[in-house]
Formats: C-alpha cells, sequence, structure tokens
C-alpha cells in the first residue's frame, strides 16, 4: 500500500535506523517497497539499501527532482518521503492505517500527514502529547521535512510533486500548507 522514498547522500550510518523501523511495516503488509534515491554517495550506503532489500536508484539532480524521480517509478496508492535518520516509532503502523482510511473515506485522499515530533511530552498520556504537539507545530510555523510526510499518490501527482527549489521538502510543505496536513498519533525520532 505504501512505497516509502529515502533520499541519500553519505547516509550509510543514518540509514540504518530508518530501514530498521519499517521492518515492521513491511511484515504488516502496509510497506509494500522502498526505493533509496541516492545522489552518488561514495560510502556504503548502496550496500546497505541492498542488504535490507530496498530498490537502488542512483541520480545527480537536485533533491526535488530526484524525489520526484522516484515517486513516479513506484505503483502503490500511498508514498512515504523519510530522510535517513528518521525513525518512526512504536504505533506508526496503526497510526498510518488510521490515517490513510480516513483521508480515502472523507475527501477522497487530499490530505498529507506527518509523525508527531518526539518531546517532553510524549512522557505524558498519548492524547496529551499529541495535543502539546500539534500546539508546539502550530507555535513554530508548521510541519518540517524532518517529521517525514504521508501522502496519496494521487494527490502528490495533483500537485505537481516536489517543486524544483532550494529546500523541497519545506516547499512541499508550504504547499500543501497546514489545514491539509494531520499530525499522526504516532511520533518520529531522527538519529543524528
Amino acid at each position: 500500500m505504501i512505497s516509502v522514498v529515502i533520499p541519500t547522500l553519505e547516509s550509510e550510518r543514518l540509514l540504518v535506523p530508518t530501514l530498521a523501523a519499517l521492518v515492521p511495516g513491511a511484515m504488516a503488509g502496509l510497506v509494500s517497497e522502498v526505493v533509496v534515491i541516492d545522489a552518488n554517495s561514495k560510502d556504503a550506503t548502496e550496500e546497505v539499501a541492498d542488504i535490507a532489500g530496498c530498490r537502488f536508484m542512483r541520480s545527480e539532480a537536485a533533491l526535488g527532482a530526484r524525489l520526484k524521480e522516484a515517486a513516479a517509478s513506484t505503483r502503490t496508492p500511498w508514498l512515504m518521503f523519510l530522510r535517513p535518520g528518521c525513525v518512526p516509532e512504536p504505533g506508526w503502523i496503526e497510526a498510518c492505517e488510521r490515517f490513510m482510511e480516513a483521508a480515502s473515506r472523507i475527501d477522497g485522499a487530499a490530505r498529507a500527514a506527518v509523525f508527531r515530533p518526539p518531546g517532553a511530552a510524549d512522557l505524558l498520556r498519548p492524547a496529551m502529547a499529541e495535543v502539546l504537539a500539534l500546539l508546539r507545530v502550530i507555535a513554530g510555523g508548521g510541519p518540517r521535512p524532518e517529521q517525514g510526510l504521508l501522502i496519496a499518490r494521487r494527490f502528490y501527482d495533483a500537485l505537481g510533486g516536489h517543486p524544483a527549489s532550494s529546500e523541497p521538502e519545506a516547499a512541499m510543505l508550504k504547499k500543501l500548507g497546514r489545514r491539509r496536513v494531520t499530525m499522526l498519533g504516532a511520533g518520529a525520532r531522527t538519529v543524528l
């Protein structure tokens, strides 16, 4: 159901925890494929992707064009864009399934979702943590690329995909706007 796209550049160390976090999604049948689109890394990024069973693509294009190219090569109805080092936390599978079902039923999937950023609120009850994370995003200017992006392919294509800009991931989130971006009930942490 979901194709995960991960753009890389010298990312072998960061790619490992991201791919490991996606294994339960593949086992549950949610993640159909993972596409690693690389900008000619000299490290072992390709080997890490190969060992994990990912499809590896190489491109010297700018980031926005690479993300579009990788998305165009997939055939699932949903796309998830993650940066290397973004690690979805427990509960992400169910949160994604709930979002996809609700988005498809309510508005034909003309919405996108991002992972809840981790923080001190994670020590509180889950519902309170989600409210505090939402307030943090609202006060902080909206979702950030580190939070990933889950979007229906049809909606992604209708928006024209990632733009050719200096920061295509941030530009895509801005193009979506706050009204069309939902915060998933699961968080994602960033490994440095």
